[in-house]
């Protein structure tokens, strides 16, 4: 069966969405990676592992559905370089608050943003309450990209800082789309002075900063894109769909509360 909510007509749709449908939403950007990578890899990996996944899903038995990819987002972090297409925040809240009422009308009862963009966490984060209070959709936020172990070392050494067009980022998209990757044009993109700090970082440190991309002595680029292989793409995209489709095997049977359903029924 298609689970790609716009290939469907209308009244099928309607047909088939119950209160116990997920409807996956993957989110992206159209942002600067640097010159070796394509404006379009966020909203590439987010739909990619989002389709991978719901495929798989459904397979498994879970109902679950996906919406068209949300390309334009928050990520204006990027906005001095060319090519990025940005919402502002209160655009983009507004956008995906009413995208949350559209998906309750249609009758499903869970929402998931599979998001592929770091710049939009935050903000989807306050979304899925705003969401969850305005319509009663269970609502979720996963990444598209699973970071795991490298087989052979890749981007061990960009010193937790491989965060945006790093050898991560730029592995997948030569596991998908090698054909948009130009490594000839890649270079070593890490800022080694925020290396020593213990507590001040990115990946979980406890204390987070405000950051435009062009800060760091960079050309946009934060991260070590030369040491991309192949074959740490397959490795990075197995580990993130096989992820998502765990994820949502538990998203299916997640309550709040056994009574929480009928508050909203």
């Amino acid at each position: 069966m298609n689970r790609a909510i716009a290939d469907l007509a209308g009244p099928s749709l309607a047909d088939r969405i119950g209160r116990e449908s997920i409807v996956v939403l993957p989110t992206g950007a159209i942002e600067h990676h640097g010159p070796h990578l394509p404006l379009s890899t966020d909203a590439l990996l987010a739909e990619a592992v989002a389709g991978a996944a719901v495929e798989r899903g459904a397979a498994e038995g879970v109902d679950v559905w996906q919406l068209p990819t949300l390309t334009y987002t928050k990520s204006d972090e990027h906005s001095w370089a060319p090519g990025t297409v940005w919402l502002d925040t209160e655009t983009l809240f507004r956008t995906v608050v009413e995208i949350g009422r559209a998906v309750e009308l249609v009758g499903a009862g869970t929402l998931v943003f599979l998001n592929g963009h770091g710049g939009n966490v935050a903000l989807l984060q306050v979304a899925l309450r705003e969401i969850r209070k305005r319509s009663g959709l269970k609502t979720f936020l996963m990444p598209a990209l699973v970071r795991t172990a490298p087989p052979a070392g890749e981007g061990l050494d960009e010193r937790e800082l491989g965060i945006h067009g790093g050898a991560a980022e730029t592995s997948l998209v030569l596991h998908l789309r090698p054909d948009l990757v130009d490594l000839s044009r890649a270079e070593r993109w890490v800022p080694e002075h925020l290396a020593d700090f213990r507590h001040i970082g990115f990946n979980g440190r406890p204390v987070s900063f405000g950051w435009l991309s062009d800060d760091f002595g960079t050309p946009g680029v934060v991260g070590d894109p030369t040491q991309a292989t192949p074959a740490y793409g397959e490795v990075l995209w197995e580990a993130s769909v096989r992820q998502a489709v765990e994820s949502l095997r538990e998203i299916a049977r997640f309550e709040h509360h056994p009574a929480a359903r009928a508050r909203f029924e």
